[in-house]
Protein backbone atom coordinates (compact mmCIF):
# COMPACT_ATOMS: atom_id res chain seq x y z
CA UNK A 1 0.00 0.00 0.00
CA UNK A 2 1.03 3.64 -0.40
CA UNK A 3 0.78 6.30 2.28
CA UNK A 4 -0.46 9.80 1.47
CA UNK A 5 1.10 12.88 3.05
CA UNK A 6 -1.31 15.54 4.26
CA UNK A 7 0.53 18.65 5.44
CA UNK A 8 -0.90 20.46 8.45
CA UNK A 9 -0.45 24.18 7.76
CA UNK A 10 -1.40 25.50 11.21
CA UNK A 11 2.12 26.67 12.01
CA UNK A 12 2.34 28.64 8.78
CA UNK A 13 -0.81 30.50 9.81
CA UNK A 14 0.58 30.89 13.33
CA UNK A 15 3.69 32.62 11.97
CA UNK A 16 1.56 34.92 9.84
CA UNK A 17 -0.63 35.79 12.82
CA UNK A 18 2.42 36.83 14.86
CA UNK A 19 2.49 40.07 12.84
CA UNK A 20 -1.19 40.03 11.90
CA UNK A 21 -0.42 40.56 8.24
CA UNK A 22 -0.31 38.32 5.20
CA UNK A 23 3.26 37.00 5.37
CA UNK A 24 3.79 34.18 4.94
CA UNK A 25 0.96 33.83 2.45
CA UNK A 26 -0.90 30.73 3.61
CA UNK A 27 -2.53 29.95 0.28
CA UNK A 28 0.67 30.33 -1.71
CA UNK A 29 2.41 28.03 0.76
CA UNK A 30 -0.37 25.46 0.36
CA UNK A 31 0.02 25.68 -3.40
CA UNK A 32 3.77 25.06 -3.13
CA UNK A 33 3.17 22.13 -0.76
CA UNK A 34 0.87 20.42 -3.27
CA UNK A 35 3.13 21.18 -6.21
CA UNK A 36 6.01 19.59 -4.28
CA UNK A 37 4.14 16.30 -4.03
CA UNK A 38 1.93 16.28 -0.93
CA UNK A 39 -1.44 14.65 -1.49
CA UNK A 40 -3.47 16.83 0.84
CA UNK A 41 -3.77 19.76 3.21
CA UNK A 42 -4.84 19.58 6.86
CA UNK A 43 -6.15 22.46 8.96
CA UNK A 44 -7.10 22.46 12.64
CA UNK A 45 -9.16 25.62 13.27
CA UNK A 46 -9.07 26.03 17.06
CA UNK A 47 -11.64 28.15 18.81
CA UNK A 48 -9.10 30.74 20.01
CA UNK A 49 -8.00 31.29 16.39
CA UNK A 50 -4.35 31.11 17.38
CA UNK A 51 -3.38 29.91 13.90
CA UNK A 52 -5.94 28.78 11.33
CA UNK A 53 -8.82 31.24 11.22
CA UNK A 54 -12.30 30.67 9.78
CA UNK A 55 -11.43 32.70 6.68
CA UNK A 56 -8.46 30.37 6.11
CA UNK A 57 -10.72 27.32 6.16
CA UNK A 58 -12.73 28.73 3.26
CA UNK A 59 -9.70 29.98 1.34
CA UNK A 60 -7.91 26.64 1.57
CA UNK A 61 -11.13 24.92 0.52
CA UNK A 62 -11.16 26.94 -2.71
CA UNK A 63 -7.54 26.00 -3.39
CA UNK A 64 -7.89 22.26 -2.81
CA UNK A 65 -10.86 22.17 -5.15
CA UNK A 66 -8.84 24.00 -7.78
CA UNK A 67 -5.93 21.57 -7.41
CA UNK A 68 -8.14 18.50 -6.88
CA UNK A 69 -6.42 17.27 -3.72
CA UNK A 70 -7.69 16.05 -0.38
CA UNK A 71 -8.77 18.42 2.36
CA UNK A 72 -8.75 17.34 6.00
CA UNK A 73 -10.35 19.53 8.66
CA UNK A 74 -9.70 18.39 12.21
CA UNK A 75 -10.97 19.57 15.56
CA UNK A 76 -13.42 19.14 18.39
CA UNK A 77 -16.99 18.89 17.04
CA UNK A 78 -18.54 20.06 20.31
CA UNK A 79 -17.19 23.61 19.99
CA UNK A 80 -19.94 25.92 18.78
CA UNK A 81 -20.23 29.58 17.88
CA UNK A 82 -18.23 31.95 20.11
CA UNK A 83 -18.22 35.68 20.74
CA UNK A 84 -14.71 36.03 19.24
CA UNK A 85 -16.09 35.33 15.76
CA UNK A 86 -15.47 31.59 15.68
CA UNK A 87 -18.53 30.19 13.86
CA UNK A 88 -18.40 26.68 15.33
CA UNK A 89 -16.47 23.65 14.16
CA UNK A 90 -19.35 21.81 12.51
CA UNK A 91 -20.46 24.95 10.69
CA UNK A 92 -17.02 25.21 9.10
CA UNK A 93 -17.13 21.55 8.12
CA UNK A 94 -20.65 21.71 6.71
CA UNK A 95 -19.89 24.90 4.76
CA UNK A 96 -16.82 23.41 3.05
CA UNK A 97 -17.54 19.66 2.89
CA UNK A 98 -13.92 18.50 3.15
CA UNK A 99 -12.73 15.14 1.92
CA UNK A 100 -12.17 14.11 5.52
CA UNK A 101 -13.12 15.38 8.94
CA UNK A 102 -10.93 14.19 11.81
CA UNK A 103 -12.62 14.49 15.19
CA UNK A 104 -10.22 15.30 18.03
CA UNK A 105 -11.09 15.53 21.76
CA UNK A 106 -9.06 18.66 22.46
CA UNK A 107 -10.01 21.75 24.41
CA UNK A 108 -9.22 25.44 24.15
CA UNK A 109 -6.48 25.36 26.80
CA UNK A 110 -4.40 22.58 25.21
CA UNK A 111 -1.16 23.58 23.55
CA UNK A 112 -1.63 20.69 21.14
CA UNK A 113 -3.67 17.49 20.84
CA UNK A 114 -2.40 15.04 23.43
CA UNK A 115 -4.83 12.10 23.67
CA UNK A 116 -7.41 10.18 21.72
CA UNK A 117 -11.12 9.69 22.31
CA UNK A 118 -12.24 7.64 25.30
CA UNK A 119 -15.07 5.78 23.60
CA UNK A 120 -15.58 3.50 26.60
CA UNK A 121 -17.42 6.49 28.09
CA UNK A 122 -20.98 6.11 26.82
CA UNK A 123 -21.61 9.85 26.80
CA UNK A 124 -18.55 10.38 24.60
CA UNK A 125 -19.52 7.48 22.38
CA UNK A 126 -23.07 8.69 21.77
CA UNK A 127 -21.91 12.24 21.11
CA UNK A 128 -19.28 11.06 18.64
CA UNK A 129 -21.77 8.81 16.87
CA UNK A 130 -24.18 11.72 16.50
CA UNK A 131 -21.48 13.96 15.07
CA UNK A 132 -20.41 11.26 12.62
CA UNK A 133 -23.95 10.88 11.31
CA UNK A 134 -24.21 14.63 10.82
CA UNK A 135 -20.91 14.83 8.95
CA UNK A 136 -21.75 11.81 6.80
CA UNK A 137 -24.86 13.66 5.64
CA UNK A 138 -22.68 16.16 3.77
CA UNK A 139 -20.61 13.41 2.15
CA UNK A 140 -17.35 13.72 4.10
CA UNK A 141 -15.57 10.71 5.55
CA UNK A 142 -14.84 10.75 9.27
CA UNK A 143 -11.68 9.76 11.12
CA UNK A 144 -11.40 9.53 14.91
CA UNK A 145 -8.21 10.51 16.75
CA UNK A 146 -7.37 7.50 18.92
CA UNK A 147 -4.72 6.09 21.20
CA UNK A 148 -3.47 2.68 19.97
CA UNK A 149 -5.93 0.60 21.99
CA UNK A 150 -7.87 -2.24 20.32
CA UNK A 151 -10.93 -1.56 22.50
CA UNK A 152 -11.09 2.03 21.24
CA UNK A 153 -10.65 0.81 17.66
CA UNK A 154 -13.61 -1.52 18.04
CA UNK A 155 -15.74 1.25 19.51
CA UNK A 156 -14.72 3.52 16.65
CA UNK A 157 -16.08 0.96 14.22
CA UNK A 158 -19.33 0.77 16.18
CA UNK A 159 -19.63 4.56 16.09
CA UNK A 160 -19.75 4.56 12.30
CA UNK A 161 -16.34 6.13 11.67
CA UNK A 162 -14.62 5.45 8.34
CA UNK A 163 -11.06 5.74 9.64
CA UNK A 164 -9.01 6.18 12.75
CA UNK A 165 -5.99 8.40 13.21
CA UNK A 166 -3.49 6.86 15.58
CA UNK A 167 -1.96 9.40 17.98
CA UNK A 168 1.76 8.82 17.47
CA UNK A 169 3.02 11.30 20.08
CA UNK A 170 3.94 8.73 22.78
CA UNK A 171 5.98 6.61 20.36
CA UNK A 172 7.73 9.68 18.93
CA UNK A 173 8.68 10.78 22.45
CA UNK A 174 10.26 7.40 23.17
CA UNK A 175 12.15 7.49 19.88
CA UNK A 176 13.41 11.00 20.62
CA UNK A 177 14.80 9.89 23.97
CA UNK A 178 16.04 6.39 23.17
CA UNK A 179 16.17 5.93 19.42
CA UNK A 180 14.15 3.87 16.97
CA UNK A 181 15.53 0.56 18.18
CA UNK A 182 15.24 1.16 21.94
CA UNK A 183 13.33 -1.48 23.85
CA UNK A 184 10.62 0.90 25.04
CA UNK A 185 10.13 2.38 21.58
CA UNK A 186 9.76 -1.08 20.04
CA UNK A 187 7.33 -2.18 22.73
CA UNK A 188 5.27 0.94 22.12
CA UNK A 189 5.36 0.51 18.34
CA UNK A 190 3.97 -3.01 18.75
CA UNK A 191 0.79 -1.47 20.17
CA UNK A 192 0.33 0.54 16.98
CA UNK A 193 0.84 -2.55 14.85
CA UNK A 194 -1.85 -4.38 16.82
CA UNK A 195 -4.29 -1.47 16.75
CA UNK A 196 -3.83 -0.91 13.02
CA UNK A 197 -4.25 -4.60 12.30
CA UNK A 198 -7.47 -4.71 14.31
CA UNK A 199 -8.77 -1.64 12.49
CA UNK A 200 -8.19 -3.22 9.10
CA UNK A 201 -9.88 -6.43 10.25
CA UNK A 202 -12.93 -4.31 11.08
CA UNK A 203 -12.90 -2.54 7.73
CA UNK A 204 -11.47 0.75 8.99
CA UNK A 205 -8.68 2.58 7.21
CA UNK A 206 -5.84 3.87 9.35
CA UNK A 207 -4.19 7.30 9.47
CA UNK A 208 -1.46 8.46 11.83
CA UNK A 209 -0.16 11.73 13.13
CA UNK A 210 1.51 13.86 15.78
CA UNK A 211 5.25 14.48 16.18
CA UNK A 212 6.16 12.41 13.13
CA UNK A 213 9.26 13.83 11.43
CA UNK A 214 11.95 13.05 8.87
CA UNK A 215 13.79 10.85 11.34
CA UNK A 216 10.90 8.60 12.31
CA UNK A 217 8.11 8.71 9.72
CA UNK A 218 9.76 6.22 7.37
CA UNK A 219 10.28 3.68 10.12
CA UNK A 220 6.73 4.07 11.38
CA UNK A 221 5.21 3.63 7.92
CA UNK A 222 7.38 0.58 7.23
CA UNK A 223 6.06 -1.11 10.38
CA UNK A 224 2.50 0.20 10.58
CA UNK A 225 0.76 0.37 7.20
CA UNK A 226 -1.30 3.56 7.13
CA UNK A 227 -3.33 5.28 4.44
CA UNK A 228 -2.29 8.79 5.45
CA UNK A 229 0.06 10.66 7.74
CA UNK A 230 -0.67 14.21 8.83
CA UNK A 231 2.48 16.21 9.60
CA UNK A 232 2.74 19.89 10.42
CA UNK A 233 5.01 21.22 13.17
CA UNK A 234 8.12 19.21 12.27
CA UNK A 235 7.71 19.78 8.54
CA UNK A 236 7.37 23.54 8.93
CA UNK A 237 10.37 23.59 11.27
CA UNK A 238 12.43 21.62 8.75
CA UNK A 239 11.38 24.07 6.05
CA UNK A 240 13.40 26.76 7.84
CA UNK A 241 16.52 24.74 7.04
CA UNK A 242 15.68 23.17 3.68
CA UNK A 243 13.02 25.39 2.16
CA UNK A 244 9.33 24.49 1.96
CA UNK A 245 9.23 22.70 -1.38
CA UNK A 246 12.40 20.68 -0.77
CA UNK A 247 11.16 19.71 2.69
CA UNK A 248 7.88 18.37 1.33
CA UNK A 249 9.82 16.35 -1.24
CA UNK A 250 12.04 14.94 1.53
CA UNK A 251 9.00 13.80 3.49
CA UNK A 252 7.36 12.28 0.43
CA UNK A 253 10.60 10.46 -0.32
CA UNK A 254 10.95 9.18 3.25
CA UNK A 255 7.43 7.78 3.13
CA UNK A 256 7.95 6.25 -0.31
CA UNK A 257 11.25 4.69 0.76
CA UNK A 258 9.42 3.01 3.64
CA UNK A 259 6.90 1.58 1.20
CA UNK A 260 9.64 0.33 -1.12
CA UNK A 261 11.44 -1.29 1.85
CA UNK A 262 8.20 -2.98 2.91
CA UNK A 263 7.80 -4.46 -0.56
Amino acid sequence: MTTALSVNVNKIAWLRNARDGDRPDLIQCCRKIIQAGAQGITVHPRSDQRHIRPADVYAVNDLVHELNVEYNIEGNPSVGRLSNGYPGFLELVEDTCPTQCTLVPDNATQLTSDHGWDLSNEVNFECVRTYIRRIHEIGARVSLFLDPEPQMVERARESGADRIELFTGPWCDLVAHGGLTSEYAQQCLAKYVIAASRARELGLQVNAGHDLDLGNVGHFCSQVPVSEVSIGHALVADALAYGLERTVKLYVSAIQDAFDTER
